[in-house]
């Protein structure tokens, strides 16, 4: 990208991958949108069974990929359907930061939060939080090998 196409600050709009929870996130999104209310479009999002299930290669993938930032959803601690997926989810993320620190990616471009089914509010806070956080940091520039 030449200095010309680099996008200035007013007019970047990040690219955000979003693992959600099926059972507790997605529904919560769910419920955002049943109740039309609007947040910000930058999420492309991903249904997972689990959030214990999201491995930390489908967060360097969504990277490597073009995200600039990634967000995961659970359920709230004790209510997970697979017993403890998300405790497993926020073990996995916590070791996910270090890794991401040695690609020189800020901690702060890959989120975990608990949403549940009937949190729509709470969905559209984190999401738009997750998207001022991302705009001011900036787009994401990796020098990961290609493979």
């Amino acid at each position: 990208m030449t200095k010309l196409e680099q996008p200035n600050a007013e007019s970047f709009e990040p690219k955000i991958v979003g693992f959600l929870c099926n059972w507790c996130s997605y529904a919560g999104a769910d419920k955002a949108g049943a109740s039309q209310t609007p947040y910000p479009p930058n999420v492309s999002i991903i249904r997972v069974m689990c959030s214990g299930r999201v491995d930390p290669q489908f967060v360097l993938e969504a990277f490597h990929k073009g995200a600039d930032g990634v967000i995961i959803l659970a359920c709230h601690p004790g209510d997970c359907h697979y017993k403890e997926g998300n405790y497993r989810a926020v073990q996995r993320h916590r070791i996910l930061l270090r890794l991401l620190e040695q690609f020189g990616i800020e901690k702060e471009r890959c989120n975990f939060d608990y949403v549940s089914a009937g949190e729509g509010e709470k969905f559209v806070r984190v999401i738009t939080g997750m998207v001022s956080t991302i705009k001011a940091l900036g787009p994401l520039t990796l020098a990961l090998p290609v493979s």
